[in-house]
């Protein structure tokens, strides 16, 4: 049976409310305002310290990384990411945000050097999540030295063979191409490679290029000498490849329209359908 609720009864004022208190009664509330006061102020006193910083425990080993990231595995999901994915290596099935946490323990205690050789480790274990930890490890904008982090991601590229790892390692290695714009040079050899994932990382890796609001005359020539690796690679009917296309040309044609009108007007009968269409998708 249902609870009958009564109304609610308003708190009357009472002449007794206002009588005041015994002498005793109120020098023993004076006192304890007194003593809360005085243990307020000790207290504030005593947090008047230095930051001191927080010991984050020795530089994480290959071994320590791969035991923290099979402690999260999830079978269920490694068997839905090895089905959509299709590449043969091992799958965790653990979710992009516990790898961006461990990622960041991991950078807070280790030099460049020792991010390097970590990630190279992680790569190398051939495990779908290790492999996207060790790009984000080297994905900084700031990162000196660098060259042995570029060295170590343009390694990677001749074994890239999904587009999920790809496309991180590129992440990591467009900060510094944009770091070093004369990384181009090398990049610029990507596109004749017989390698379709590394004919596709030459667009993917130099995507920020199509992001610049206001660019200087040197990333405009920049911007154009991209432009024409995808001119030349119109021919290439590979999916991946004519996808790469129109993702660079979409992304550019939010920041400089007429840039990618004019190059659809001389290139763009060449590609496939659906990669025309996605090129004109904000035009």
């Amino acid at each position: 049976m249902a609870r009958k609720r009564g109304k609610k009864r308003i708190a009357l004022v009472r002449p007794e409310d206002h009588a005041p208190l015994p002498p005793e009664e109120e020098a023993r509330l004076h006192a304890e305002v007194e003593a809360y006061a005085a243990s307020n102020a000790d207290y504030e006193s005593y947090h008047e310290f230095e930051t001191v910083a927080e010991d984050l425990g020795p530089p994480p080993t290959l071994e320590d990384a791969l035991y923290a990231l099979e402690a999260w595995e999830d079978p269920e999901k490694a068997a839905e990411m090895a089905a959509y994915h299709k590449a043969e290596r091992r799958y965790l099935g653990i979710a992009m945000a516990g790898i961006d946490d461990m990622v960041e323990m991991w950078r807070e205690r280790l030099d460049v050097p020792g991010r390097v050789d970590l990630a190279r480790g992680l790569w190398d274990s051939d495990i779908h999540e290790a492999r996207i930890a060790a790009a984000k490890l080297l994905t900084q904008a700031r990162l000196r030295p660098d060259e042995a982090a570029w060295e170590l991601i343009a390694s990677w590229v001749p074994q890239f063979d999904a587009w999920a790892i790809a496309d991180h390692a590129c992440k990591a290695g467009s900060k510094r191409v944009q770091a070093d714009p004369a990384r181009l040079d090398q990049v610029e050899a990507w596109t004749r490679s017989e390698h379709m994932w590394t004919r596709r990382a030459a667009l993917v890796i130099t995507l920020p290029w199509t992001k610049l609001r206001n660019p200087k005359p040197d990333e405009i020539a920049e911007r154009e000498r991209v432009l024409g690796w995808a001119a030349e690679l119109v021919p290439d009917r590979d999916w991946f490849i004519q996808k790469a296309i129109a993702w660079w040309l979409r992304d550019l044609s939010r920041h400089d329209p007429d840039r990618v009108r004019d190059w659809l007007a001389t290139h763009g009968e060449g590609l496939k359908a659906f990669a025309r269409k996605e090129a004109s998708k904000y035009l």
